[in-house]
């Protein structure tokens, strides 16, 4: 009986050894090298090893038929072999490495991002506020970075060799149809908008996604605020005027109300304007904004709304007239923005959202009256879906819609009406792959098809990115872009066709250490541009889309807040080499808004002992274009140079109250900015002509800001 039972105990642990399965194989990268220490093992159970410096791995299994086999790595993407177990044998395994968010390549060419979180931020919103020169103002403090011009007379976005109406401006994706206050002519304007709202910004100076079309050189987005850190009251006295801003948060939801008034009679009174203006009235606003959050598990929803009225009166000098000119302007703006987020337990996302705005103009030149009614809307619907950590897609559709009316009424009170009504639909697809931490790209396509012009356009979008180290990358872009006449030419005529753009761009970006560094070279081929045969649009004038011209040039940026002490300053400097034939001009020519070298240094400095941070901008321009009659050639003469040199000083009184004071162009440089000629010759048989400088090229702002949390105390320290 004992040998029986031997035997059969003999016979059960062969059985048992011939019931094993070896498991073999050969771990490997991407190149073919070894990947030591992955772990390899069939899944649901312990059985497995790690890779050996050959990246080789063995082991035994009691596991029969089909069976999973799993193959991970830190840095690498989870492989796995399904199959018979009986042929796990000698395999040969390439892992794929993972995609990292945080360190890999990102896609930048052309676009700047400005937010507290971003890997590619060259300005955080707060720069918006402690920019010397800047006064608040978001359009002012994006004119310290490469590929802008300061217009100083205008106030406006000037990109890259565009005009002011080739930069369009979005909040939470949705578009803004008068970013900017009305104005008189020569007096700069300022952006309607708070920074305060705002958790970030990104400005593309080129090559943008496909999401966003109509505009030929820029686009600029505003992302409000997802969720306030605190409730709060902000309080500010200026000379200029006051605001006041409060937060209320309960539970998931919030509001944030923000109200201002300006009024430029006591800074007029005390510093007169500059010789050729006078001011019957100075510049007199107020305004509000208000952001309602509520925020869901899986969801976000957002109302935006901003209001503004502002008038002025105002009398200029004309050197086609004895007397000053007067012109009158009483502006109001309403506008409302809302959007919804939803994220789906699968990947997917749903964004949609819609923007109206009313805005009207009452406007008096001498005796004449034109009155402008605009009604402008926008719907989005956006899905995306990030299939991998590798493939994201999104896809989507919009529609535009704008109402427009203008009546003119002269001194004899004949009146005559214009306008245009009309909708712009769209509909855009774009990818993002990522075929390596140091390859990716995006391609996109955008079609669109407008109603007033009848005409409709295919833009294709891609950008290529490629990090060859841990700090620095490269990145291509090129893109077709559209763009529809501006107002004052369709309000004339609507067969006109899209105006057209192609960008090329060729970016290097190094950002490490606190210190980042921008090159990016570019070339914009512009088509289809819009030709008239009068001095200005008319309602006779012969419209077509027969310019063209170009733009290239050279963008360089360096910030540093690291190898000094509590110092941080940047330098922006651009090349810009740009001709174009479009509306009345003979010829091809580089237009007055296009300087070739621009320049920026901004500084800021903490004082500790003080309690106090120091900043100083210095911007430059070389002389802009213009066209002298007195001589044969077209556009050829230029302005001397542009120079400006700005100051502020914020002193922290204690942790809730900041005392602010700064100048713009503290030196008093006399900035021209073109010249205006007589209609008619002189007795010599020239033109005479004088200088058009900015109304308000120089001034001061004092502020007193003070800040109220819900717990009594916020920390001003750290805002500076």
């Amino acid at each position: 009986m004992k040998d029986i039972l031997i035997v059969f105990t003999l016979f059960f642990n062969l059985g048992f050894m011939m019931a094993q399965t070896t498991v073999s194989g050969t771990v490997t990268d991407a190149k073919k090298n070894p990947i030591e220490g992955a772990n390899v093992y069939v899944e649901g159970t312990y059985d497995g090893a790690s890779t050996d410096k050959n990246g080789h791995f063995s082991f035994e299994t009691p596991e029969t038929g089909t069976q999973t086999l799993v193959v991970s790595m830190l840095s690498y993407e989870s492989h796995y072999e399904i199959g018979d177990i009986v042929y796990f044998k000698d395999l040969k395994i390439q892992l794929v490495e993972a995609i990292n968010s945080l360190s890999g390549v990102t896609l930048t060419a052309g676009t700047f991002e400005a937010g507290d979180n971003s890997k590619v931020s060259v300005l955080k919103p707060l720069d918006i506020v402690t920019t010397a020169g800047a006064a608040g103002d978001f359009v002012a403090a994006l004119q310290t970075l490469p590929g802008t011009t300061t217009i100083n007379e205008d106030g406006r976005l000037f990109v890259r060799g565009g005009t002011a109406g080739e930069t369009q401006v979005f909040i939470d994706g949705l578009r803004v149809f008068q970013p900017f206050s009305a104005t008189a002519n020569n007096i700069p304007t300022r952006g309607r908008f708070s920074p305060f709202l705002f958790k970030g910004i990104t400005f593309s100076t080129g090559g943008y996604s496909a999401e966003y079309g109509q505009a030929l050189s820029s686009v600029l987005l505003l992302n409000t605020t997802d969720v306030p850190e605190q409730e709060k009251t902000d309080i500010s006295i200026m000379s200029v005027g006051g605001g006041v801003g409060h937060t209320k948060i309960w539970g998931d939801q919030s509001l944030s109300l923000n109200t201002s008034y300006i009024n430029l009679a006591p800074y007029e009174a005390l510093i007169p304007s500059q010789q050729g203006t006078r001011w019957n009235s100075p510049y007199e606003s107020i305004s509000g904004e208000a952001v309602f959050r509520s925020k869901g598990e899986r969801s976000m929803f957002k109302l935006y709304t901003g209001f503004n009225h502002a008038n002025l009166d105002i009398e200029q000098e004309d050197i086609n007239y004895a007397d000053f000119v007067r012109f009158q302007m009483t502006n109001n703006n309403l506008y409302f923005n809302s959007s919804y987020k939803y994220f789906f337990e699968n990947n997917w996302s749903l964004v949609s959202g819609a923007s109206i705005s009313w805005d009207t103009n009452d406007i008096g030149v001498e005796e004449n009256q034109i009155d402008t009614k605009e009604t402008a809307s926008h719907i989005k619907v956006k899905a995306g879906k990030n299939f991998n950590s590798r493939f994201g897609l999104s896809v989507g559709a919009e529609v535009f819609t704008s109402d427009f009316e203008e009546t003119y009424t002269d001194t004899e009170n004949a009146v005559f009406g214009t306008g245009y009504d009309g909708q712009l639909w769209a509909t855009f697809a774009e990818s993002d792959i990522f075929l390596s931490n140091r390859f990716a790209m995006k391609l996109g396509v955008r079609g669109e098809h407008s109603t007033l012009l009848d005409d409709f356009n295919v833009s294709p979008r891609v950008s290529l990115a490629y990090k060859p180290g841990e700090n620095g990358q490269f990145s291509l872009a090129y893109g077709d872009f559209y763009q529809r006449p501006v107002s004052d030419v369709v309000k004339f005529d609507g067969s006109v066709h899209f105006e057209k753009a192609s960008h090329y761009i060729l970016n290097y970006q190094y950002i490490g250490n606190g210190k980042t560094f921008r090159a990016e070279a570019y070339y914009k081929d512009y088509d289809n541009l819009i030709k008239y045969d009068t001095e200005m649009p008319e309602f006779g004038s012969v419209y077509a889309n027969s310019g063209s011209g170009y733009a290239s040039g050279l963008d360089l940026f360096w910030r540093d807040n690291k190898s000094i002490e509590y110092l941080d300053y940047w330098v922006s400097y651009s090349y810009l080499d740009t001709e174009r034939d479009y509306q009345n001009f003979s010829e091809r020519a580089t237009p007055n808004f296009a300087p070739k070298h621009n320049l920026s240094v901004v500084t800021k400095y903490w004082v500790d002992k003080l309690r106090s941070q120091v900043g100083f901008t210095y911007s430059y321009g070389s002389g802009r274009p213009y066209d002298n009659p007195n001589t044969p050639e077209f556009m050829a003469e230029k302005t001397r140079s542009f120079n400006n040199l700005s100051f502020n000083w914020a002193y922290l009184i204690d942790q809730q109250k900041i005392l602010y004071f700064s100048v713009n162009n503290m030196l008093g440089f006399n900035n021209i900015s073109n010249y205006q000629y007589a209609d008619t010759p002189n007795m010599n048989g020239t033109f005479d002509r004088r200088a058009i400088t900015p109304a308000a090229d120089s001034f001061f702002f004092v502020g007193f800001f003070w800040t109220i949390s819900s717990d009594g105390k916020s920390n001003q320290l750290d805002n500076l």
